[in-house]
């Protein structure tokens, strides 16, 4: 330890400010009286996670002189000191120490058991109902809270001593609880997986502090499964073994010559499989091989069979206002005789009559269907479109979670299969290699597949290229519709959207047009339009309020990227209130009123509608914040009526929405949306970006920003290239 660390004791009398992700801590401390001098307050500064007013604590580390602030305490080590006289125990109980636990309720108790109350609370707490209105159930929650606290307070301490994020650690005490310790000591490189989203750079030197070998076989086999998984949330479902075993050894800086063993190792284990696929010697982990394997094999069995058409289509047409065009006479009939389809086409081409069609056409056959999109937003859509109830497809397959494992499964499976005989995804193109995988599995025998989506939009964020690689396969009948309908050419949105899909630049709107394009120089100017337009603009000019806007940008970076425009756009849209609750988690804070999005699948989170409660919240569900509950530390968020409840840890699962990605914006419409483009990497400048993010617009499209950017976007048709053998193995 550095001798020069001065020490001082005393109580934490209030916490200033505490940042949830990485432990930060501003707080007032009362330093211990001395022969010196009388008891005074100072602030501390430092990582201190789960600081508690109340407690005692020793801290190690210097004074320093804050610029506004004045002289302050910069803590390196914290020591708590567990309360052990009566008053001391009084103070950290009603200060808040225990959520629920409130200052009469501390007087109660420890006016009866004294300085033994933090004792029986830890060890006997059933004892607690002596005190008149404890109940059991009451004393056994504080007994949990306290508990976890303590073990926490462990946790987090060795991660600080390790110099590891406390976020990570956070998340290894809600998977392993008290055998976190184990866990992560007998394989540190478990922080990579996707449950914590560590980089292997982190994980690896806490290894290697641990005495992992350099070149053994744990950390090579690590290091190239971190490289697939890498690979993977980059959209890719196999990796070239040569480019598999080059990226591999540019991240152990060397040990390329033993690489090639630990692979094997890796395929002998069962955690990856290497084939030739398309002309690739490929690796794939072995989860995303078993899933293409199984989309290939059951599409090619779903085309092959032709289905028994019992009712007439061509006695639909008169039933419904509008001409049909012939392709979607022609769709409607496919989508009838075989046991899969595919329908696609760009905006105003009909897609939603025709599945309209569709369904009426299945109800006139006496097949029962099930609609289901990749998020709730597209579902919810769906439902207003069709006038047909739509689900989610996770809550169509209904997810279960298995905690032993920690892997994701679903109710329904080859063993208990969907009851419905057709089922009928929307937003196709969204949808990734596993969970078109789980919905395969999950079809009966004789039940028939209807995809629908836009091919020309962005891939699926997860592994695969799913519905570009059936399309281009040919296997499974498909309509692509083209006709434009005149109402809806009468939409300078829709015409910009099929002329950018061409290749053309978009048309300049006029005042009665609904699209338009406002230049501004720089990055500056782009956020400020941007924000008054939100705040002002458009609804007091055009009575389009701000919740009914969205914005997008193809990049979070900069200053008219999502990240930065979310803190503009909620310091105008949501400022801070007297009546408003809020936190900071990290460098974002969160207040009652804010539009968030879940930004990964949480399969355990509860959440209530009423009297029903359900499991599982997942990628790109947006709700909004309805209360932060400072003293239990929660906060609650509304899904479309679906309230689901966040401990203060858990917040890294959230982001601000007011702003949001072109990728994260896939599936949902919006009255009116601004696009950002100003100083966008170059890589997020295609046409395919443009594309979806003009189609997200119902009513009113606003691109701010650099004219130039529009035009490099529309004359960039390349997409990023992905790896993925589906195509190859639906033509084999």
């Amino acid at each position: 330890m550095d001798s020069t660390l001065l020490s001082i004791t005393g109580i934490i009398k209030r916490v200033v400010y505490r940042n949830e992700e990485n432990g930060y801590a501003v707080l007032t401390f009362e330093l211990a009286p001395t022969e010196a001098r009388k008891a005074e307050r100072t602030a501390v500064v430092g990582t201190i996670p789960f600081a508690i007013a109340g407690e005692r604590c020793n801290f190690l580390g210097k004074w320093i002189t804050h610029p506004s602030y004045g002289p302050q305490f910069e803590a390196v080590i914290c020591e708590v000191i567990p309360p052990e006289t009566e008053d001391e125990v009084l103070d950290y109980l009603a200060a808040g120490a225990i959520p629920g636990l409130g200052p009469a309720s501390a007087v109660a108790l420890v006016g009866v058991f004294g300085a033994e109350t933090l004792t029986i609370l830890a060890d006997d707490p059933g004892r607690l109902t002596e005190v008149k209105s404890v109940t059991l159930a009451k004393a056994m929650e504080w007994n949990s809270h306290y508990l976890a606290k303590k073990a926490m307070r462990r946790l987090t301490e060795f991660f600080a001593a390790n110099g590891l994020s406390l976020k990570y650690a956070l998340r290894l005490y809600r998977q392993f609880g008290e055998d976190w310790q184990a866990a992560i000591t007998d394989n540190p490189y478990l922080l990579t997986a996707d449950d914590f989203g560590a980089s292997f750079r982190e994980a690896d030197s806490f290894a290697l502090s641990l005495g992992f070998d350099p070149a053994g076989s744990e950390r090579l086999c690590a290091a190239l499964l971190f490289e697939l998984t890498y690979n993977a949330n980059n959209g890719h479902t196999f990796v070239p073994v040569d480019k598999l075993l080059q990226a591999t050894a540019g991240l152990l800086s060397g040990f390329g010559d033993l690489l090639g063993d630990a692979l094997s190792a890796l395929v002998e284990y069962g955690d990856a499989v290497i084939c030739d696929i398309a002309g690739v010697h490929a690796c794939y982990l072995k989860s995303l091989y078993d899933a293409e394997i199984n989309v290939a094999d059951n599409l090619r069995r779903l085309a092959e069979k032709t289905a028994v058409v019992s009712y007439d289509p061509e006695k639909l047409w008169a039933e419904f206002d509008i001409e049909l065009a012939p392709e979607q006479k022609n769709a409607v009939r496919e989508a009838a005789a075989f046991g899969v389809f595919a329908l696609t086409g760009g905006p105003g081409t009909g897609k939603t009559t025709t599945l309209k069609v569709m369904l009426r056409l299945f109800d006139k056959m006496g097949l029962k269907t099930s609609l289901a999109a990749p998020t709730g937003r597209a579902a919810k859509r769906m439902s207003e479109l069709t006038e047909r109830n739509a689900t989610t497809i996770h809550r169509l397959l209904e997810v279960e979670y298995d905690k032993i494992t920690g892997q994701l499964g679903f109710k329904h499976n080859e063993q208990t299969p969907l009851a419905a005989d057709v089922i009928i995804l929307d937003e196709t193109s969204m949808i990734d290699i596993e969970l078109m995988s789980a919905v395969l599995k999950a079809l009966k025998p004789k039940s028939r597949l209807i995809l629908v989506g836009d091919a020309d939009q962005l891939p699926s964020v997860g592994p695969g290229n799913v519905l570009s690689d059936i399309l281009r396969s040919g296997i499974v009948p498909s309509v692509r519709l083209e006709t434009v309908f005149r109402q809806a050419n009468a939409s300078l949105i829709i015409r910009n959207a099929h002329a950018i899909n061409h290749g053309s630049m978009p048309e300049q709107g006029h005042k009665s047009d609904d699209f338009f394009v406002m230049p501004r120089p720089n990055s500056v100017s782009t956020a400020e339009l941007i924000t008054e337009l939100c705040k002002e603009r458009l609804p007091n000019k055009m009575g389009i309020s701000a919740n009914q806007i969205q914005v997008l940008s193809p990049t979070r970076k900069g200053l008219a990227g999502t990240k930065d425009l979310n803190m503009k756009l909620q310091s105008v849209l949501n400022p801070p209130a007297k009546d408003k609750n809020e936190t900071t988690f990290g460098t974002t804070t969160y207040r009652e009123g804010d539009r968030i999005m879940q930004i990964r699948n949480n399969y355990e989170l509860l959440w209530s509608k009423g009297d029903e409660v359900g499991q599982g919240v997942f990628n790109g569900d947006v709700g909004t914040i309805t209360e932060i509950n400072p003293k239990l530390q929660t906060l609650t968020v509304d899904y479309e009526d679906r309230f689901a409840t966040y401990g203060f840890d858990m917040l890294g699962e959230l982001e601000p929405a007011f702003a949001m990605t072109v990728h994260k914006s896939q599936g949902s419409e919006y009255r009116a949306v601004i696009l950002s483009l100003m100083d966008v990497p170059r890589l997020l400048l295609t046409k395919s970006i443009l594309y979806t993010a003009v189609t997200r617009a119902r009513e009113l499209l606003i691109i701010v920003g650099n004219p130039n950017e529009i035009a490099a976007m529309v004359a960039n048709d390349k997409p990023r290239k992905r790896y993925s053998g589906l195509r190859a193995r639906l033509v084999s």
